[in-house]
Formats: C-alpha cells, structure tokens, sequence
C-alpha cells in the first residue's frame, strides 16, 4: 500500500513520542525516522525522499526549523512542511517559508485529520492514493505505487540510523552545510574565513568564493566558536586563525586584516576589542 514518507524532526522526546502514537493509526502516513536537529533531517533527507516534515521551531545545534525550511527552499524538490510549535508568534513567518500546517502542542488527535485533509491538497501522491481508493470502489481496481529493493534498502539503513541516537551524539563533522544551486555543499570550517549578516541570512566567505546561506548570524556564532571564530561586529563574525593584522585606526576605531592572496579588512566595535585582545593574548 502507498503512504506518505514522513521524518519527526523535535527534540523533545514526549513530542515525538506523541506524534507517533497519533499517526499510527493513519494508513496516508508513516513515519520513517525520527530526527532532533536540522542537520540530522538533512542527512536523511539525502538517502529517503520523504513526503513531509513534522518539525519544531526550536530546533538545536544552530539552525531552527525556520532555517531548515529556508535550506529546503533552494532544493528543486522538498517535502511538505507541518510545524509543531508551543505558541502562534512564529505562525507567520512559517507559513511564509511554505508550511503546509501549524499546529499548536499540545494538540488533540483530532486535529490531525485537518493536516492530512491539508496534506491532501498539496501532495500528488495522497491525491494517487485518494484516486485509488476512489477507484477501487467503483470498479474494483487498485492502484500501486512500490517502492523498488534499492530503495527499501536505503530506507532500512536510514531507520536504523535514525533510532540510534548515541551514534549522531558522537558524530561531529567541522563542515558547515550550504544548499547551492540545489545542491548540499560541505564547507570545511577551516576554509572559512570570515561571515557577513544580511537581513535575516548570512553570507558565508572562503578565500575564493562566497555563499549567500540562511543561517543567521547569531546561530553561526554559537556553532563556530569552540572553533576560533569570534564575532569582532555586529555584522562580522571571523575566524580567527585567519586574522593576521590588526591595527588601530583615528578616533579609538580598530580593524584587522585577513591572511591570502585577497585580504580583507574588517572593522572592530569598540566593545568587542577587549575581549578579542585578551583571546588572541594581545
């Protein structure tokens, strides 16, 4: 029988839990994986072409489900969006990054039946499935959408990584996700050399390239700084290793320059200099 692939992306395990006891009972959905961070959703995403998305706001490790969904934007292809939220003041912004739903936790099982109608509208495999059983009772016919071996075989794989939460505990790779012309690029930490806040995105600089992404600022100053980077502005956050000047400018003003062929300058607030003086031993 064909179903809705759907991934739970929250924290919280009771939320999780709950879900899942919900949707058990539902023959359009079924849940393959659970995840707790966008990082996680992601990497399953690449072995499971899942249908739709149960997610939190608040979501851990830097990117929030607002941002996941802002990532999942630039793909071509991308699963419908259900939020799970404790309270509506992100309502807005979430139905304009493309939610199919929101819903409010703690939410009645009836409720859900709203979202699978709302799922219904926006996904062509629940219009086939609905199709099918339309047809099946008018003249006995069924409609099958199989998956292939190669496919359960990934998604057999996928769930046994999803469930084992001690393996993503220890799993720690220093590369920052960027969707880029729909695909996912890995940049290593290493080769970034600083990070510019626009609006509610960022762009991301390496020596030769840069990246508009939509991580913003603050939650890219959280992930990296056990990594050297420090936020020197309110528009700048660098990596330090690659600071190789720093020089102090007319009116109590600082700035540094950056190592490689094309060096970059940067202002430093006034109130950052003391602390980066005291990082870098100065």
């Amino acid at each position: 029988m064909s179903f809705l692939k759907a991934l739970i992306i929250h924290p919280d395990r009771e939320v999780s839990a709950t879900l899942r006891e919900y949707l058990a009972k539902e023959e359009q959905i079924k849940i393959l994986g659970e995840a707790m961070t966008s990082f996680e959703a992601l990497e399953l995403l690449e072995n499971i072409a899942y249908d739709v998305f149960f997610l939190g706001i608040d979501l851990p490790n830097g990117v929030d489900g607002i941002e996941l969904a802002q990532i999942l934007n630039q793909r071509k292809q991308r699963p419908a969006l259900v939020f799970i939220a404790s309270d509506e003041h992100m309502a807005f912004k979430a139905f304009e990054v493309g939610a199919t739903d929101y819903l409010l936790w703690p939410f009645p099982k009836a409720r859900l039946q709203k979202t699978i109608e709302r799922l219904l509208r926006v996904s062509p495999q629940l219009r086939i499935i609905e199709r099918s059983k339309l047809k099946k009772s008018e003249d006995d016919e069924t409609v099958h959408i199989a998956l292939g071996e190669e496919e359960e075989d990934l998604i057999i794989k996928a769930l046994r990584q999803a469930w084992d939460y001690k393996q993503y505990k220890q799993v720690e790779i220093e590369k920052l996700p960027i969707n880029q012309d729909g695909k996912l690029l890995l940049i290593p930490y290493n080769q970034i050399v600083f990070v510019e806040a626009f609006e509610d995105y960022s762009y991301v600089h390496t020596a030769n390239d840069k990246y508009l992404t939509s991580y913003r600022l603050k939650n890219l100053e959280e992930r990296l700084r056990q990594y050297r980077f420090f936020r020197v502005h309110r528009k700048y956050l660098v990596n330090l290793d690659m600071v190789t000047e720093i020089a102090s400018l007319p009116g109590s003003n600082f700035m540094l320059r950056t190592a490689g062929k094309k060096r970059i300058e940067l202002p430093i607030s006034r109130r950052r200099i003391g602390e980066l003086k005291q990082i870098l031993g100065l």
